[in-house]
């Protein structure tokens, strides 16, 4: 049976070119233990091959670096193993540049004739993709099955690069061929590309679990399509690659968590101990941007990997180590608080690439602006959220978000109907809840909902209630609303058109015109019982532009809908702030994880020296000093009675009032990073 994840692992890159040698000369079995202990390391995942195609073990099917003479995986394994730090074994999976030199016919090839992938040309430096349609896989699943039979103790197998391209290679257009696709229809390649992915899913799984049934595997491609749950059998658990300053940014992690926290495998954050991203040499994480990773991890319900990259010489960097000590020391004190914890929920993002997620999958597609746009809007308004796809249980909600370009067909809107007929409740935005065909609103919202508007943009003056803070008249809106007539509905706020859209003939100063000084008759939102919408795409729009007059409008608006079943409400916390509740039934007591950190850009358009990341950034979201927030005030409805309130893993207590088991308040006197409180039940 498959152990519990560890909580403080590396992942140890050592992608090593065949032009250097005296490969592992500097390993030393005692300061290798010594330098992982000293940090509080409990896992690595260690290197069987690389992308180069190099190995690094005594090894009949692969080549071993010529510059390697010796069995560096055995020497790191055993020296982990003897001090019970577990070894995860990697594989190179989609690229295999060794392969690629010998077997070019194994690679990939588009629809032009030129190689697919990472590079095209054999006068570019870098990786090179290979077909799982050509006989590269059955190479690859030998190895697999060498290095299982090797190191059948190991702590599992992580494969890596698990990605495919439009394929015409010899292997896949005889692929094609032979299941009726034309591969002049791209439509059809990407069927023929995911045929490819399912195959190298079952044969690769099949090679580590025929010999050992029990030996956990993990699948990288960055992170999971929401709502494509069909390659899971596959997985053991869940890695969650999220390298904030590797262009992911500090925003992405939590999204990616809250879904991998809904499907009921163990998973891990990874970051990475890098300034930039993966392959960097010489480049730090500050320590507080990583102990606050880490923590983030902890409250987002994972376990914790960081990210390194092993010099040649097989020695450990000590600077590395000692940034990764001071995070994973804490994590060391705070992990009984999170194992077994179950995220607690008010509402839920239903993804709209969930709706989609077959053709998401075709096109490697994991998120887009709605969703990110609501998870932001949420995290900001410290709403506690679950992201969700259409085969999740809905009655777990109190409220259920459709951000934007929901596809509601008649599978969902059946299911939806029921929430709603159960007492649930919808928040719909943009076209979500419209039929695609007819155009109309599938659920009663209080209103008609038209064509999109002929003007970009318009402007939103909502009802009092919602207004944000400091604005008081028509907010420009830079995206095409819905023409929205309210019948027997509430009206959330009235729309203003502009003069005229801009045009060569009539336009009016930088951007666009302003606002007609009368309302156009048309609504911006409406709502009626237990459905609200809004007739702007407002979460897309607010991952593009960040106003925060729009967001504390939709937080408002959220709010209005949600009304007194809320569990949650902070005072005192910036926007910039984290929050998530969670349980542990077995211990009786709910985990309160209060976090921030004050992100900032930084750098500008810059030159990583080639690679996968060349040219893609323009500035690095990294976080330096950790300032504290003070005086915190919490109101929770955690609807059951608490007999002790504790700061951890400090073991403080920490004053608290309640009535029977009515809403609860306290006040955090200072935050700093992280802070855990506990809430005793029982």
């Amino acid at each position: 049976m498959t152990q519990p994840l560890r909580f403080r692992q590396i992942h140890l890159d050592f992608h090593t070119s065949g032009a250097i040698d005296r490969i592992g000369e500097r390993f030393d079995k005692k300061a290798w233990q010594r330098t992982l202990q000293e940090a509080a390391v409990n896992s690595v995942t260690t290197f069987a091959t690389c992308h180069h195609g190099w190995s690094y073990y005594d090894t009949q099917v692969g080549q071993r670096h010529p510059g390697l003479n010796f069995d560096l995986l055995r020497a790191q394994y055993e020296a982990s193993k003897e001090i019970d730090i577990n070894v995860p074994i990697y594989l190179t999976a989609g690229v295999h540049n060794l392969m690629a030199e010998e077997h070019p016919e194994w690679r990939m090839i588009t629809p032009d004739g030129s190689y697919a992938g990472w590079t095209q040309s054999p006068l570019e430096a870098g990786f090179k993709c290979m077909s799982f349609h050509s006989p590269y896989l059955d190479h690859l699943c030998e190895q697999i099955q060498e290095v299982v039979k090797l190191f059948p103790e190991a702590d599992g197998i992580f494969l890596d690069i698990i990605s495919q391209f439009d394929d015409c290679s010899e292997w896949a257009l005889k692929h094609m061929r032979e299941k009726g696709l034309d591969p002049a229809n791209p439509g059809d390649r990407a069927q023929s590309k995911v045929d490819a992915l399912f195959k190298y899913y079952q044969r690769t799984t099949e090679a580590v679990r025929n010999l050992n049934p029990d030996m956990p595997i993990f699948h990288n491609s960055g992170h999971l399509v929401p709502g494509f749950r069909e390659i899971l059998p596959w997985f053991s658990h869940l890695e969650l690659e999220s390298l904030p300053t590797g262009g992911w940014g500090y925003d992405h992690f939590p999204l990616s968590a809250k879904y991998a926290h809904t499907l009921g495998l163990d998973y891990l954050g990874m970051t990475g101990k890098f300034h930039t991203t993966w392959g960097e040499f010489g480049g730090y994480k500050s320590p507080n941007a990583l102990r606050y990773e880490c923590c983030a991890m902890l409250a987002y319900g994972a376990k914790c990997s960081v990210g390194d990259q092993l010099h040649p010489v097989g020695q450990l960097d000590g600077s590395t180590y000692e940034i990764i000590g001071h995070a994973y020391r804490e994590v060391a004190r705070k992990e009984a608080f999170v194992e077994g914890a179950r995220n607690v929920a008010d509402a839920a993002i239903l993804s709209s690439v969930s709706t989609r997620a077959a053709e998401a999958f075709r096109n490697k597609e994991r998120d887009d602006a709605s969703d990110t746009g609501a998870a932001r809007v949420l995290l900001e308004e410290h709403i506690l959220f679950d992201v969700i796809d259409p085969q999740a249980d809905f009655t777990a909600y109190r409220m259920l978000v459709l951000p934007d370009n929901v596809a509601v067909g008649p599978e969902l809107a059946t299911k939806l109907k029921s929430y709603l007929a159960a007492g649930g409740k919808l928040f719909l935005t943009g076209d979500s809840g419209i039929d695609s065909e007819s155009g109309q609103m599938l659920f009663d919202i209080g209103g008609e909902v038209g064509a999109p508007s002929e003007f970009l943009p318009d402007y939103l003056l909502p009802t009092e209630a919602l207004r944000a803070d400091f604005v008081a008249s028509p907010l420009v809106m830079y995206r095409r609303s819905r023409r929205l007539k309210v019948t027997d509905g509430e009206s959330l706020g009235e729309i203003y058109d502009p003069y005229f859209n801009r045009a060569w003939d009539h336009f009016c100063s930088h951007q666009h015109a302003p606002a007609r000084t009368e309302p156009s008759g048309y609504a911006g939102g409406v709502r009626k019982g237990n459905v609200l919408y809004l007739a702007h795409p407002v979460f897309s729009i607010y991952r593009g532009f960040g106003q925060v007059a729009l967001r504390q409008i939709i937080g408002r608006a959220l709010r209005s809908l949600l009304g007194s079943d809320e569990t949650l409400s902070l005072r005192g916390l910036p926007s910039t702030g984290r929050v998530t509740l969670t349980h542990q039934e077995a211990e009786a007591r709910h985990i309160l994880h209060l976090l921030y950190a004050n992100t900032i850009n930084r750098g500008g358009i810059s030159d990583l020296h080639g690679g996968n990341a060349a040219g893609k950034q323009a500035s690095y979201e990294v976080i330096d000093e950790l300032m504290p927030v003070d005086n915190i005030e919490v109101e929770l409805r955690p609807g059951v009675a608490i007999r002790a309130v504790t700061l951890e893993p400090e073991g403080e207590p920490l004053a608290f009032e309640q009535s029977g088991d009515g809403p609860l308040r306290l006040r955090l006197p200072r935050l700093v990073c992280h802070q855990m409180i506990a809430l005793q039940h029982s």
